[in-house]
């Protein structure tokens, strides 16, 4: 039996950021365990066609939050990344559009731009009604019929593939509401308006791919990273793992859904588990290049089975090519070159903030702490995940002092 004060469960961006903030404030008895056999999760890499390809879909590392960039620039230096502006697109009535929509209506013919004018005014959140409970209710109200039915519904029946009805909308509070008169300026002026999207200035490695910098995280753990080791099994009394590994605490950012099959639950902890949802999502490679300017581009058309497109080309250098991101559930096709990952994206159903919190609850009861993506059940970015790893990290160690 092999006994640590900690072991973390996958070593995905969260879970490396918490195991090297333990160590930055003076743990060393930590254990990394990743059933892959190399760390990055999600955000991992593979070479395709003499490039990297990021084999969890498309991952940039975003400029916002300090303390993330600190840890990252230790093992890849700030001088290994390229910097870009985001270019993002829609292709919708036969052309492709900048990002978002509302913002650039001014780049259709005055038809389609009078079309969706019409469809702002006409917004819930512009006539100042109520946010709705359900996603796809919000969806009409943030942008109106016209825009929801060409483009938001049948984009996020496709990435998701659920009755959108049964999604919350509480996870959108966040979102600034549409302005008509923004709009209606944007379109006069012929320049985009409003606030910039996510990831408006990002980062992405000039001579690797995008899980180069979590691969070498976790190289710098040594042996405290154990790759090629899956959970099997978990004994909650003595917190002690696939029967060799045993820890004073646990963090955990494997799925959820995983649990069920690796320790015996309560039955109110086993039924919370059995209602959270999530989608899988293939990555497919493409040799031939787009002429586009776009790094990635938003597929509506439900005729089409992919909902995404990674402009290789256009952010790692010297590349060709690009990349598909589908639902799996839309799957149609099997190119050669094609990347399942079960686990993609956890689902923000109704009764999803009950049943997470509940888990979240019992988990810490066990001295297990939940962190990520599957940990917490929340659709986040990396540089998210990383910040939450590393401010579970701090107060483990504030709380024993």
């Amino acid at each position: 039996m092999e006994r640590v004060d900690y072991i973390v469960l996958g070593a995905g961006p969260a879970g490396l950021a918490a195991a090297h903030t333990l160590k930055a404030l003076g743990e060393t008895s930590i254990l990394v365990l990743e059933k892959e056999s190399e760390a990055g999760g999600l955000c991992r890499s593979q070479e395709v066609d003499g490039k990297p390809l990021d084999v969890g879909g498309g991952h940039f590392l975003d400029l916002k939050r300090t303390e993330v960039l600190d840890l990252l620039f230790r093992y890849m230096p700030r001088s290994e990344w390229n910097e870009f502006t985001r270019i993002s697109t829609i292709k919708i009535r036969g052309r492709e559009i900048d990002c978002p929509l509302e913002a650039n209506l001014w780049q259709l013919p005055v038809t389609d731009q009078l079309d969706f004018l019409e469809s702002i005014a006409q917004a819930g959140c512009v006539r100042g009604l109520p946010m709705p409970e359900t996603f796809e209710e919000w969806i009409v109200w943030k942008l109106g019929s016209r825009i929801a039915e060409e483009y938001m519904l049948p984009y996020n029946r496709k990435i998701w593939s659920i009755d959108l009805a049964t999604l919350g909308a509480y996870w959108l509070y966040k979102l600034p509401d549409v302005s008509f008169r923004e709009t209606l300026q944007s379109c006069l002026e012929q320049s985009a308006r409003g606030s910039v999207p996510a990831h408006g200035t990002f980062l992405y490695p000039k001579k690797f791919g995008f899980g180069e910098v979590w691969k070498r995280i976790g190289e710098a753990l040594g042996d405290q990273l154990v790759t090629g080791e899956p959970v099997t099994s978990i004994d909650l009394e003595g917190r002690i793992v696939n029967g060799c590994y045993q820890a004073k605490r646990i963090i955990t950012s494997i799925p959820w859904k995983e649990w069920p099959q690796l320790t015996p639950l309560p039955p109110a902890i086993h039924r919370a588990i059995s209602q959270l949802q999530h989608n899988s999502v293939d990555i497919t490679y493409h040799a031939e290049t787009l002429p586009s300017k776009a790094h990635w581009i938003y597929v509506p058309d439900e005729a089409v089975d992919y909902h995404r497109i990674l402009c290789r080309a256009n952010f790692c250098e010297r590349a060709r090519g690009y990349w598909t991101e589908t639902n799996s559930k839309r799957k149609t096709t099997q190119e050669a070159t094609n990347f399942h990952n079960e686990y993609a994206y956890p689902l923000n159903t109704l009764s999803k903030p009950e049943c997470i919190q509940e888990i979240i609850r019992w988990a810490k009861s066990h001295n297990i702490f939940p962190i990520g993506r599957w940990g917490t059940w929340e659709h986040m970015n990396s540089d998210v995940a990383v910040s939450q790893g590393i401010e579970l990290g701090q107060r483990l160690i504030q709380n024993l002092n």
